[in-house]
């Protein structure tokens, strides 16, 4: 494990300006406002190869200059603190211990790209985290450090919490700009993309918690020893949130390069009472189910790929041999079919047919053809839906069908090798 970005959750009182800047707080800025223009800002972060760590991965420099580009004299910085995926609660560490890194991050984004205006999206269901928020962002006006002539520079800029109602899909950066604008949380057609035209209009800079919170790091080390962390293809360190069958569960941060094997065993103690490992979920319910073979498998960009997967937001799930994979699939579809907002075909019926066929499976009434429709209605939301909400929702059937179609063979055949599913005759079948 290091401590990076996440140096200062709990060693410091989150909400002491003094206590922060004690530990490197505001260095970054400083040294962004007083010696480098927007475009040298910009430069540092896409040198650092900083990408984001919401979960799809896109380099953050890159999106920092698409925005910073567009002519236009109002834009907006947007945190996306929607967290949302099941199993993931990083941002939650960060922003209840450190607030002020991810506010000096977003401060640090908008002088990059000549916003004015931010805003904080935080869900529903972080009373205690928007709270902090807002006094931290009050301290920081009274400090000169946010709002009129920052730190006494001709910068000027200010910011806004916004809370979520707890709808999974305003974690997808268009449905959480409609919601800031009073809409329903509803994907939007792209393109345009946001950092063209996003909020109300305006060209808009969206990231997640954990990649603000990267921005003041690389401003104080500077990109070419920020790069000393992680590897090659992913530079840095990644926060990961691991829950299920581990022993010591929780948030770490660990350098890119590090593999599930090591995660599971070195950081988070091994498995719970000596089970053995079916598999481990990465990216939250949304991400891909690996079996235990793969654990030797390193959380790197270019690795993952290989897989045709992804790191998503960093959550790791790990799951024992009692878990029934058809019925853990089946409890997967069915929140992305609550959550689905129900605006593209694919998602919408895609989910709803899905857990039909899969309550065939838990009810041993499957067929073989039930098992190529499920893979033909995934590929179809895969490819076919409008935002990332119906595109990585069969993920974990997808994977499951790939490292694990055994298991969905033998509810073909009337058997759930743990007795979780009641078969034909309404009894478990090897009970």
């Amino acid at each position: 494990m290091v401590n990076l970005i996440s140096r200062a959750c709990g060693k410091i009182s989150p909400l002491s300006i003094k206590e922060y800047k004690n530990n490197g707080g505001f260095k970054g800025l400083e040294k962004a406002l007083f010696n480098m223009t927007p475009k040298e800002v910009i430069d540092e972060v896409t040198k650092s190869s900083l990408r984001g760590r919401g979960g799809a991965a896109f380099p953050t420099g890159l999106k920092w200059k698409f925005v910073a580009m567009e002519e236009k004299d109002e834009k907006y910085i947007i945190c996306n603190a929607d967290e949302g995926e099941p199993g993931t609660f990083k941002d939650k560490i960060l922003l209840d211990g450190c607030p002020f890194q991810v506010i000096e991050g977003m401060i640090i984004g908008a002088y990059a790209i000549g916003a004015t205006k931010g805003y904080i999206y935080i869900r529903g269901e972080y009373p205690k985290s928007k709270e902090i928020l807002v006094k931290a962002l009050n301290i920081l006006r009274e400090e000169g450090i946010l709002g009129n002539n920052i730190i006494g520079q001709n910068f000027s800029f200010d910011i806004e919490v916004r809370s979520g109602a707890g709808a999974y899909v305003c974690g997808e950066e268009t449905a959480l700009i409609e919601s800031i604008e009073g809409n329903p949380g509803r994907s939007r057609f792209k393109p345009p993309y946001p950092p063209n035209k996003g909020l109300w209009g305006k060209p808009t800079l969206v990231n997640n918690v954990e990649t603000l919170a990267n921005i003041p790091i690389i401003m104080e080390l500077g990109a070419d020893e920020y790069k000393n962390y992680g590897t090659d293809s992913s530079a840095g360190t990644k926060l990961i949130s691991v829950s299920g069958s581990v022993v010591n569960k929780g948030v770490y941060e660990i350098e890119f390069g590090t593999s599930l094997k090591e995660i599971i065993y070195d950081v988070c103690g091994g498995i719970e009472e000596n089970k053995k490992i079916k598999f481990v979920q990465l990216g939250g319910s949304s991400g891909a189910c690996l079996p235990e073979e793969l654990l030797d498998t390193k959380l790197d960009f270019d690795e993952l790929s290989k897989l045709n997967i992804g790191l998503g937001s960093g959550a790791i799930l790990v799951v024992d041999d009692s878990i029934c994979i058809p019925d853990f699939v089946k409890n997967t579809t069915k929140f992305f079919d609550h959550e689905s907002c129900g605006k593209c075909t694919p998602c919408r019926e895609g989910n709803r047919h899905i857990i039909k066929i899969l309550n065939k499976f838990t009810e041993g009434e499957a067929t073989e053809r039930d098992l190529e429709l499920i893979k033909e209605i995934s590929n179809v939301m895969k490819e076919a839906s409008l935002c990332g909400l119906g595109q990585a929702a069969p993920t974990a059937l997808i994977t499951t069908i790939k490292y694990f179609k055994e298991e969905y063979e033998d509810h073909i055949n009337g058997s759930c090798e743990v007795g979780k599913c009641k078969m034909k005759k309404g009894v478990a079948a090897n009970a």
